[in-house]
């Protein structure tokens, strides 16, 4: 163990089914391969061999050391029939004891879950030991020993240059899965163990209860005995990574399923991650006890479909992006401002941005909560430093588009905008206008109806104006749904949204003083129904943009996206009308 518009994680649901024939009954040259490696795996072998990945490293990633006061520590026990350990003998210094594996239920019943990094060194004659016991020779193993046939890696998973771990975004596809071959006695794995660990998506970062069960290296673990830590999990800012703090979690853990749902001696559960990722799981133990796993999504199911079917991943997959958006908050502390669409016609949020200097960029929604590479749409120039408000919505069109309202009281809508550009202008207010005393413009299907976009502004004087009907160039029916008051000047900043668990076309509001609403069930009867997240508060004083739309899973505009005075940018994925969605960092603070 070197070791969260179409704009947050997907549900916890089980791996694609692959289209894999029934495997077949064992043959009479079932077990041979277990049976030849048994003869060189003596229990003293097995006792002698030491881990590849003993070492841990300085922190020097995004998380700061915690205090060791409190912390929670792993329990050495005896172990469970779906986690082993895997030995091979291609290490420098002869056997090695090498990371964890966990037994996971596919029609194939010989997948093994491990950790990509340790998989890059599972080059030479390597078995994998259910429920490992210390001094039992490969026959007094519980389950027997099985040989490792094939190992399953995404492509992409790229280490740093003379290692086997990365601190890069493609830490997140540190996962890998082996294909076994039946042990001495014949039997496939999971008939030998009786079960198997369900493959599950990550539903978001923050999960409570998980069970990390792994083996320690031999330096802190001379009886070979497993360790398992119940945690609360965060993310790792930055990344698809959950992190856990528990000590113990030494050299040899790495590949340690992270189960929702863990009981002793289970012959089911559900893991939704496996301990690797940043620098190959985490920092360094003795300092802050923080171990990382990849939170499984489509591309760990994918990668475990290619395992089922025993067949190569795609090697044209594109480059890899991660989670992070590029630039660093240095970069996005200049983000004036942000919408969301399905800008690329592809049924996923976009995040449309406008920077400080003109500049206008594209970036692509992957659906899962992340993006892709930059499209640029604009250089810098002096004409969108003067965009005061922007919304994206389709607006009487059959596509989405953005609206515009300038420092002059000009309003105009852009049609046509995509991946290749802005497109053509479509004024739809003149300069000078009133206009000019629309301080914020979100759009939403306000009328309750779908198709076609509406318009809420929210005025100088406080009153909010709802616009139906709208079409190029005309902004159709406008209605005032709140008269001029006090209270509604003091909206620093507001967001039309799709709230988890409401019906109709919803708002969310950022007050002057930090405290968070929502208003659910806006129309043109006025603005719903208002219930608080979050009370008067320093830190969400801070939060200079808002947006939201449909940028994760559930393909509900329900993802709000905050971009920070410091230039951290957040997505909380899943925002219902009483409550923030799980966090996930965007943008990381200080980079």
């Amino acid at each position: 163990m070197a070791v969260a518009m179409v704009c947050g994680a997907a549900a916890g649901l089980a791996a694609p089914a692959a289209q894999a024939a029934p495997p077949s009954p064992p043959g009479p040259a079932a077990g041979q391969e277990a049976r030849q490696a048994a003869r060189f795996w003596t229990a003293q072998r097995m006792a002698d061999a030491r881990p590849l990945d003993a070492a841990r490293v300085t922190p020097s990633g995004p998380e700061q050391p915690v205090a060791a006061a409190g912390r929670p520590q792993g329990t050495m026990f005896g172990g469970s029939r779906l986690i082993g350990t895997f030995f091979g003998s291609d290490g420098p210094g002869g056997t090695t004891w090498h990371c964890t594996g966990s037994v996971i239920d596919t029609p194939a019943r010989s997948i093994v879950l491990t950790a990509a990094h340790c998989a890059l060194n599972m080059k030479g004659d390597y078995v994998f030991v259910p429920n490992f016991v210390k001094g039992a020779g490969p026959d007094r193993q519980p389950y027997g020993i099985f040989h490792i046939q094939r190992i399953f890696i995404d492509p992409r998973y790229v280490p740093d240059r003379g290692s086997t771990t990365t601190k890069k975004p493609a830490s997140d596809l540190d996962t890998a899965f082996a294909r076994v071959s039946a042990n001495q006695r014949g039997q496939s794995l999971q008939d030998a163990v009786g079960g198997g660990l369900t493959f599950t998506r990550a539903n978001g970062y923050t999960h409570r209860n998980v069970t990390v069960v792994g083996y320690p290296s031999y330096r802190h673990n001379s009886t070979g005995r497993a360790v398992k830590c119940t945690v609360l999990t965060g993310q790792l800012p930055g990344y698809r990574q959950m992190s856990m703090t528990c000590g113990g979690y030494y050299g040899g853990v790495s590949g340690s399923p992270w189960i929702t749902d863990y009981k002793d001696d289970a012959r089911t559960g559900h893991v939704i991650g496996d301990l690797g990722g940043y620098n190959g799981g985490g920092n360094d133990a003795n300092v802050d006890y923080i171990s990382y796993a990849p939170a499984f999504g489509d591309d760990a199911a994918n990668l475990l479909a290619d395992a089922v079917a025993n067949q190569d991943p795609p090697s044209d997959l594109p480059p890899y992006q991660g989670l992070q958006l590029p630039g660093g908050a240095a970069r996005w502390r200049k983000a004036a401002l942000l919408a969301c669409a399905d800008y690329t016609g592809d049924h996923l949020g976009d995040l449309l941005v406008v920077w400080s200097d003109g500049g206008v960029t594209l970036y692509p929604g992957d659906g899962q909560g992340g993006f892709g590479a930059e499209k640029r749409l604009l250089q810098a120039n002096s004409t969108w430093t003067h965009a005061r408000s922007i919304t994206g919505g389709t607006f009487g069109g059959t596509r989405p588009g953005l609206l515009v309202r300038w420092s002059d009281g000009e309003v105009t809508l852009y049609p046509d905008l995509g991946a290749s550009g802005v497109g053509r202008e479509v004024q739809m207010a003149k300069p000078d206008s009133d206009w000019r005393n629309a301080v914020q413009l979100t759009a939403g299907q306000f009328h309750g109806a779908r198709g076609a976009t509406d318009l809420l502004a929210r005025r100088s004087d406080g009153s909010l104006m709802l616009y139906t009907g709208i079409r190029s160039g005309s902004f159709g029916t406008g209605k005032r749904i709140l008269a001029a008051n006090g209270t509604w000047t003091k909206a620093a900043l507001l967001t039309g949204a799709a709230l988890k668990g409401t019906a109709g076309a919803d708002l969310l509001v950022r007050w002057s003083d930090g405290s968070l609403d929502s208003c659910t069930g806006v129309s043109a009867a006025g603005p719903g129904t208002r219930s608080r997240l979050l009370g008067p508060n320093g830190t969400w004083q801070h939060a200079q943009v808002l947006t939201t739309g449909d940028l994760t899973a559930d393909h509900t505009g329900n993802d709000l996206v905050v971009r920070w005075s410091d230039g951290e940018t957040s997505l909380y994925a899943d925002t219902g009308a009483k409550a923030l969605g799980t966090e996930n960092t965007l943008v990381p603070p200080g980079t």
